[in-house]
């Protein structure tokens, strides 16, 4: 008996030694992940095998909705800037363009037919530029709000992109009024010239010109959300090609219902445009090996 008290008493101190002992406290990484003890890596370390990004921490979900309408706000007040500066050249713009995108052949002026239709055709062209200012901001202001949760390299891609956003919208543009536009006012000239006088409309042919031209600014940004997926590890090129027909029809269908025209043409133009973009940078990822 003696023997026995004397382990349970030997048994109860060991515990009391242990229990009293300073031992480091455990650090999370605020997801449940206790961290290694000093010499067994950080938080960017794997975590349950899949790896974090050394910034990365949770958030309520309040917080995010309130950072992301912050966000957009900043994207709105920088359109709202180019489109205040677009206003100063906005009658000689649309001089140019009536000039240089309506057929030769049609001489007749443009016809206002209520007293605020110039001013606000003023106000669209103005946003053309709100747009080619908005478009990379937009893409820089989406950069911050996920940077948290990128990789270092998967931030550099992202960053990259911010020029290379303005240059697409430039050329979606560029390719709007130098070659879809032209080609959509003869064919309605052409169609009208037999059975009735044309006398275009101010607002309502700057209507579809601000429309098609600014869609196709956001449209000529395929190539660059292609891209960055890919890099980003989000899909494949195999994957993108195996929908590929999925995607036509999204293609098409979203330029039926951004580009209103009666006649089908011009969203056929842009959704073939749409298609074409899709398929080139898929085929210029293949030309660099890319699966």
């Amino acid at each position: 008996m003696e023997s026995d008290d004397g382990d349970a008493d030997g048994a109860n101190a060991s515990e009391a030694d242990v229990t009293g002992t300073d031992l480091p406290e455990a650090q999370t990484d605020g997801e449940g992940y206790v961290r290694d003890q000093p010499g067994g890596g950080g938080h960017d370390e794997n975590l349950g095998g899949i790896s974090t990004p050394p910034d990365d921490e949770e958030m309520p979900l309040a917080d995010h909705i309130e950072e992301m309408i912050l966000r957009l706000a900043v994207v709105f007040l920088f359109g709202a800037a180019g489109t205040a500066i677009g206003l100063l050249g906005a009658s000689p713009a649309i001089d140019y363009i009536w000039q240089n995108v309506l057929p030769a052949t049609l001489e007749a002026p443009p016809h206002v037919y209520h007293p605020l239709e110039l001013w606000l055709t003023r106000i669209k062209v103005a946003a053309l530029l709100g747009i080619l200012v908005g478009l990379p901001m937009f893409v820089y202001q989406c950069y911050l709000f996920m940077r948290p949760g990128l990789y270092p390299n998967e931030r550099k891609y992202y960053l990259s992109a911010v020029p290379m956003s303005l240059v697409l919208a430039v050329v979606g543009m560029g390719i709007s009024f130098v070659l879809v536009l032209p080609i959509l006012f003869r064919y309605f000239t052409y169609y009208s010239e037999g059975s009735a006088g044309i006398a275009y409309a101010l607002g309502e042919t700057f209507n579809l010109i601000i429309t098609l031209t600014g869609f196709l600014a956001i449209v000529f940004q395929i190539p660059l959300f292609i891209m960055l997926a890919i890099m980003m590890g989000v899909t494949t090129r195999r994957w993108l090609a195996d929908k590929r027909l999925y995607f036509w029809a999204g293609f098409f269908g979203l330029s039926f219902m951004f580009t209103i025209d009666p006649t089908l043409m011009a969203p056929i133009i842009v959704g073939i445009l749409m298609i074409a973009l899709f398929e080139g940078t898929l085929l210029l990822l293949r030309w660099t090996g890319q699966e």
